[in-house]
């Protein structure tokens, strides 16, 4: 295989890596998959594999640099180990990108250049893989990258952030048939089909943001934001505790005095069990009865039996004090919050035992504020399509999330996670509310326009102005349709590959 090749396959995943936050910029999504797209053509599905695993290292690599990190300083194992850790997170989720290009260049072989244009439904069906496979990651789908080009984002209110995947890769597509058809007009067909398609999205996007009509409805409640700024060496320090909380509170006063009525803390915010810990957790009780508020605040939970089983929970405090609800997360983090296959992961020792054995959640729960639904989503589970859309078909009328962000450091971790909770916004039609410990905490409008946001590191109150939504997006009722649309047109098209056939032209 050529040098050139996988210079080319190269450059793709540095433009992927380069499309998301917090070095990159989204215009280079529009290009990134050219270059991997030219060298596809003519390829056996092997060497076509070999190429899309080089884009997709350097795309990972790119993007979650900062796993070994969080696992060195959080997880208590050597660098060694946590790099080696990294790199297979990294060539697991290379698979994909791998996959896609094998498999683009065996439809390229049977149809010619013309299959090119299959390729977006191609990558949009791998992306829902690493979604769910292997309890799945679907951190920087390539829509992602679109948020700052709200107009262009808009399209996720229809097809989820996978139709907003596919746009982009569309337009990736058309290039390299332009590219690759060298002398003859036919050649810009595509191109310029795909670039009516991308300008009417954009009209239509730039319509509905223009139109704000969201912005306009349902009843206004006014949020505080609690951003506490703990670092996570003194989370669980009990010498600590009591200062946490302290600040917790004060800052929550502040945010009372500004006339918030709905108060929101980060994930894990108490250093203690809340529900179990009366006395500790009194303050809190008190705050919300005083103030008449109410308060969201995540801690751990413990369900006491023969067998205690822990969770990462959220719990709504009424205005009477009393605990108005609780909602455990569903969707755990692997190798943090639990470790599979322990038994087999030997060499990871230190991290299995800094790891809390948690157990998850059954039901998408929601509560209940002034008479309307909202709900949250704990860190990571913001960044799951789906499971939040539950949320919404379960009432939610506000989303929230709260999450503990200090693991990242200040990396591009925090940057990428906020921009990925704003997509779920978009994809629902609701406003969306983010505590994070250490930031970034936000307000983000239903069509993804961040209203207020904190920095990064410093303890901050923000106060700003929601609303309760009760209408649908068309995602909100379809789902994830678009997706597994895809993964069907692309088993088809593979099964309806005659091998050995060759037609490049």
């Amino acid at each position: 295989m050529r040098p050139l090749h996988h210079a080319l396959a190269a450059a793709s995943g540095l433009l992927l890596a380069l499309s998301f936050p917090k070095f990159g910029h989204a215009a280079f999504a529009w290009i990134a998959l050219t270059p991997l797209l030219v060298v596809l053509p003519g390829q056996s599905t092997p060497r076509a594999f070999r190429l899309g695993l080089t884009s997709g290292v350097v795309y990972f690599t790119g993007t979650l640099y900062w796993v070994a990190q969080v696992m060195v300083v959080y997880g208590g194992i050597d660098r060694v180990t946590a790099v080696l850790i990294n790199a297979a997170l990294i060539a697991y989720l290379a698979l994909f990108p791998a996959l896609f290009a094998a498999a683009t260049a065996r439809l390229v072989t049977a149809a010619g250049l013309g299959a090119l244009m299959i390729a977006p439904f191609i990558w949009v069906a791998t992306e829902l893989g690493r979604t769910y496979l292997l309890s799945g990651f679907p951190w920087v789908l390539l829509g992602y990258s679109q948020l700052p080009a709200l107009a262009v984002a808009q399209l996720a209110s229809v097809l989820g952030v996978y139709g907003v995947s596919a746009l982009v890769s569309s337009l990736n597509a058309a290039l390299a048939i332009t590219v690759l058809r060298q002398g003859r007009v036919s050649r810009l067909v595509p191109l310029v089909v795909t670039l009516a398609v991308v300008g009417l999205v954009a009209v239509w996007g730039t319509s509905r943001l223009s139109a704000g009509t969201l912005t306009r409805e349902g009843e206004v409640v006014r949020v505080g934001i609690v951003q506490g700024n703990v670092d996570q060496a003194d989370k669980w320090n009990d010498a600590r505790a009591a200062d946490i909380l302290t600040e917790h509170v004060r800052l929550s006063r502040e945010a009372v005095a500004e006339h918030a009525e709905l108060v929101i803390w980060p994930e894990s915010s108490t250093p203690f069990f809340f529900e179990a810990d009366a006395a500790r957790a009194r303050p809190i009780r008190d705050l919300a009865r005083e103030a008449g508020v109410a308060i969201l605040l995540g801690s751990q939970e413990i369900e006491r039996g023969a067998v205690p089983r822990y969770y990462n929970s959220a719990f709504l405090v009424g205005p009477d004090g009393s605990t108005r609800g609780t909602y455990r997360k569903m969707h755990l983090v692997p190798f943090g919050e639990y470790v599979p296959l322990k038994r087999l992961l030997f060499f990871v020792g230190r991290l299995v035992e800094a790891v809390s054995d948690f157990s998850a959640g059954q039901s998408a729960a929601t509560f209940i504020v002034r008479g309307h639904a909202i709900s949250t989503a704990i860190c990571y589970e913001i960044v799951y399509p789906n499971l939040v859309r539950q949320f919404v078909g379960r009432g939610s009328e506000l989303l929230t999330t709260i999450t503990n962000d200090a693991w990242f450091g200040a990396t591009s971790a925090p940057h990428q996670h906020f921009a990925q909770a704003a997509m779920r916004a978009i994809e629902n039609g609701r406003y969306l509310v983010r505590s994070a410990n250490t930031g970034i905490s936000g307000i983000i409008d239903p069509y993804g326009r961040t209203l207020s946001q904190s920095r990064l590191f410093e303890p901050a109150v923000i106060i700003g102005e929601a609303r309760f939504l009760d209408g649908s997006t068309v995602y909100s009722r379809t789902g994830d349709l678009f997706a597994y649309g895809s993964v069907i047109l692309t088993v088809i098209a593979l099964v309806a590959t005659v091998p050995g056939r060759r037609k490049v032209q």
